[in-house]
């Protein structure tokens, strides 16, 4: 595989995880925003594969078959059984309209290409067009979490934030050494593992997996006392 092919493939790669991101922000259903989250976790692990080959770093495999493994399957799998079990289906009134959401997002990622454009220039890694990219999915991680009222997918975006750095270390440094992703995967599956428990514990105090509702319950709690 040439560099100029390698770098072609990485590339559509790279931009099928921004369409992804996009997509994650336009899901109301809990189901279809699990499906893209798995998709997500399964473009990654094929990014690795591919910057694997061309690059030589035969590290980068390992991580991809733990990225497969775990973000591709296992989450997703274990939101699956949480959403189940709490029987959340649907987002019902996000805080912005889908219409605002989109216009803010395309924003968000003019100013990464704006603000990663000089960085590219300097870098020769042919990842390097993907940092701009990388950057763009991360803030729209972070502006599916502000806009969304659950908590598990506010948890599913924190997620999604994780495998967005994960992007971009690919993009910035053809990966980060392999003791700290396999401490950084025992890290989120850990984390996933907590959240579930604050999934069924919220759920049970407040029968609701709103942000409005508890906060509306714990200041009608603290007004009765």
């Amino acid at each position: 595989m040439s560099i100029a092919f390698s770098q072609q493939v990485i590339n559509g790669l790279a931009a099928l995880t921004l369409l992804i991101s996009f997509a994650l922000l336009a899901q109301h259903r809990m189901l279809s925003v699990l499906h893209w989250f798995a998709a997500q976790g399964i473009l990654l692990a094929i990014t690795a594969a591919v910057v694997a080959y061309s690059t030589g770093e035969h590290e980068l495999y390992i991580s991809a078959i733990m990225t497969f493994l775990l973000k591709g399957l296992l989450l997703p799998w274990m939101l699956w059984r949480a959403i189940r079990k709490l029987h959340v289906h649907r987002e019902v009134e996000p805080l912005m309209n889908n219409g605002m959401t989109v216009v803010i997002a395309v924003g968000v990622t003019l100013f990464s290409f704006h603000i990663i454009a000089p960085i590219e220039v300097l870098s020769d890694l042919m990842t390097r067009n993907s940092m701009a990219i990388a950057m763009a999915c991360v803030l729209l991680s972070m502006l599916m979490m502000i806009t969304r009222k659950k908590a598990i997918t506010q948890v599913i975006g924190f997620l999604a934030v994780e495998n967005s750095l994960f992007f971009a270390a690919i993009g910035a440094t053809n990966g980060m050494p392999l003791v700290v992703e396999i401490g950084i995967a025992f890290d989120v599956l850990i984390a996933a593992l907590i959240f579930g428990l604050f999934f069924f514990h919220i759920n049970n105090t407040f029968d609701s997996m709103e942000i409005d509702t508890m906060n509306a319950s714990l200041i009608h709690k603290d007004d009765d006392e």
